[in-house]
């Protein structure tokens, strides 16, 4: 008789403890419940944070842009698909600093303008797989009187890299290049869109040329970067904290 209690205090015992454990996660999950709300606000005001943190820094950079080139027509915007302030301010700078006289320009735009009124001395091959876009970049240089910019269209085809990239016949006659500017092909969905840009350039380059890579930011503009300083031993890579990441190879 006392084994058969002892056997019913103990089942009852558990069953208390079932009942307790069950009571116990419906009011976590009440609990988390009511947290995630607050979680969310807190991450969705934190990226409100670092977007206004980012448009206060583009600002800061467009105003610099406008004050140092000399623009007589409107200009189209910039960030999201085309260059961000912050690179187009340190293609000026490299540009009036180290006085090209060749320069490619991979994926033309907003660069363009900025590369033709920082270097006037400067013969510029813009590349652009659109026809619609290259359009677009010289009817800006012409409403700019820019001169010294052949625009060209070099349609995607495959290429020997297993990637499609630009046109080769187009990049025929150039040689000698001293600003090198890679925003092209569209590589967003491709992390290797680009590198062809490496064996195809390198041969290219004179012995002082410098490179920027725009979107830097994302692993394959990265790899790319890091395989241009393995090419150039004469170089030194820096990635700058830019909007999109934009890496620089200067010559030593």
């Amino acid at each position: 008789m006392l084994s058969l209690m002892i056997l019913l205090i103990a089942l009852l015992l558990l069953a208390i403890s079932f009942y307790q454990i069950r009571i116990l996660k419906r009011i976590n999950e009440k609990l988390i419940k009511l947290v995630a709300p607050e979680r969310d606000v807190r991450r969705i005001a934190k990226a409100q944070s670092e977007a206004a943190w980012e448009n206060y820094r583009q600002g800061e950079f467009y105003s610099q842009l406008l004050r140092l080139i000399d623009l007589s027509a409107p200009i189209p915007s910039t960030r999201s698909w085309a260059a961000s302030p912050d690179v187009l301010l340190t293609l000026l700078d490299l540009a009036k600093s180290s006085k090209p006289t060749r320069i490619l320009d991979l994926g033309s735009g907003m660069s363009t303008l900025v590369l033709a009124k920082s270097a006037p001395q400067a013969t510029i091959t813009s590349i652009d797989n659109s026809a619609e876009y290259a359009g677009k970049t010289k009817r800006l240089l012409a409403a700019h009187g820019v001169t010294n910019v052949d625009v060209r269209i070099a349609p995607l085809t495959p290429h020997a890299s297993g990637v499609d990239w630009y046109d080769l016949s187009q990049l025929n006659d150039v040689t000698n290049i001293d600003l090198l500017f890679i925003d092209g092909p569209p590589g967003s969905k491709n992390p290797k869109a680009r590198h062809p840009a490496i064996v195809e350039c390198i041969s290219k380059l004179s012995p002082r040329a410098i490179i920027v890579i725009d979107d830097a930011g994302r692993e394959g503009e990265k790899d790319m970067a890091h395989e241009f300083a393995k090419a150039l031993p004469s170089h030194t890579l820096e990635f700058l904290s830019h909007e999109k990441g934009t890496a620089v190879l200067l010559p030593n």
